[in-house]
């Protein structure tokens, strides 16, 4: 069982819009830095800051392959920031966009 501690830092993450929009998407499959800047419309270095803020609070797992780094969810240990994950609006729509514009 996690403490008060815990719970109020995983949430305190959880309360930043581009946090909050990049778990969405990372609920619906693993994505690199660049995706996510695309969809979001934003640059590179403020994704890479929120996303540094999310692996270090333990909520996204990182996987390199070549000179790609990818980000995916970690919430299976945290139930109370899985709930709150999987009750955000889908992101599905803007992730079909992107992949209609050819990035990978």
């Amino acid at each position: 069982m996690p403490s008060i501690d815990e719970m109020s830092e995983s949430l305190k993450l959880l309360s930043d819009k581009t946090r909050l929009t990049i778990m969405a998407l990372l609920r619906h499959k693993e994505m690199c830095v660049c995706d996510i800047v695309d969809i979001l419309e934003t640059t590179q270095p403020n994704i890479s800051q929120h996303l540094k803020k999310l692996k270090s609070g333990g909520l996204v797992h990182e996987t390199r392959r070549s000179q790609w780094i990818y980000y995916s969810l970690n919430v299976d240990d945290k139930p109370y920031v899985k709930q709150v994950v999987d009750q955000l609006p889908s992101m599905q729509a803007k992730i079909e966009a992107l992949k209609s514009q050819g990035c990978h």
